[in-house]
């Protein structure tokens, strides 16, 4: 089983370098990695050339938006499983080898998403669910992020690329919502989703600032709101995830966190724009 793992970057060398570093020490390495650089300049060349001898890599370009990104990396593939490791994320040494025995146990499952966990060993950046089991359009929120997402080429043959529309750097409002896009078109296909959390990838968790919080949350909970109403998710269960938004940034002023608040505030009032507009 061979892994091609696209990396769409721009901006990022050390955290670059933090990937590669932990790619070679894998302790599975049949694996291509497929670097797609954003940057405007050759930043990544002299990083990407010290690892070309411990690691198949395949550089190449594309215009700016991580969904055009990824789709680039997609016509090059070669492997039979592809993954989308964002470019500040990690491996721990034996992550493809946990990866590729538990696909080749679960033959009749077509793509496994595992956790993400930051550098203290503690989940990151979603409200994760605490038992595995499959994914569904209920449950695709908390049990699935791009980086932690291992699909078969059959999977990525039959739904193609990414919403260029959504994501980071589109150039639209959304910002956020192409990998659930995407799993929602593969399950909307037939395809079998598995969530398995005793697998970890590392990320680590966002450090927020009170004056830039709102902001972000905003940016993506613009892009949640847009996938739920292309989805057609019925209207209860928007305004459910318009409720929690509400209801986290009650809580986060209760406890004194304003940077939280703000991020809550900013993905409440981004939630509703997506799916209004």
């Amino acid at each position: 089983m061979k892994f091609s793992l696209i990396m769409g970057t721009v901006g990022r060398t050390r955290e670059v370098e933090r990937f590669l570093r932990a790619a070679a020490r894998q302790s599975y390495m049949k694996f291509e990695l497929i670097v797609i650089d954003q940057n405007s300049d050759d930043r990544l060349a002299p990083l990407l050339a010290a690892y070309e001898q411990r690691v198949s890599i395949l550089h190449l370009r594309s215009a700016p938006g991580l969904s055009r990104a990824r789709n680039v990396g997609l016509q090059g593939i070669t492997g039979d499983v592809v993954g989308f490791p964002d470019d500040d994320c990690w491996y721990a040494p034996s992550l493809l080898s946990l990866l590729s025995a538990w696909l080749e146990a679960h033959p009749d499952i077509d793509g496994v998403s595992v956790i993400s966990r930051d550098e203290k060993d503690r989940a990151s950046n979603l409200r994760w669910d605490g038992q595995g089991g499959p994914i569904n359009r209920n449950n695709v929120w908390r049990r699935a992020i791009s980086y932690t997402v291992f699909l078969r080429r059959r999977v990525a043959t039959a739904v193609g690329g990414f919403d260029p529309n959504l994501g980071v750097g589109s150039g639209t409002r959304w910002e956020s919502g192409e990998e659930t896009d995407y799993l929602l078109r593969a399950l909307n296909a037939g395809f079998h989703l598995y969530y398995e959390p005793s697998i970890a990838v590392f990320h680590p968790q966002p450090r927020l600032q009170r004056e830039t919080a709102r902001k972000r949350g905003y940016s993506y909970g613009q892009g949640f709101g847009r996938v739920q109403r292309k989805h057609l998710y019925p209207f209860p269960i928007v305004s459910y995830y318009w409720a929690r938004s509400l209801a986290g940034t009650v809580l986060s002023l209760a406890r004194l966190d304003p940077a939280q608040a703000n991020l809550h505030w900013g993905n409440f009032k981004g939630r509703i724009r997506g799916w209004v507009g």
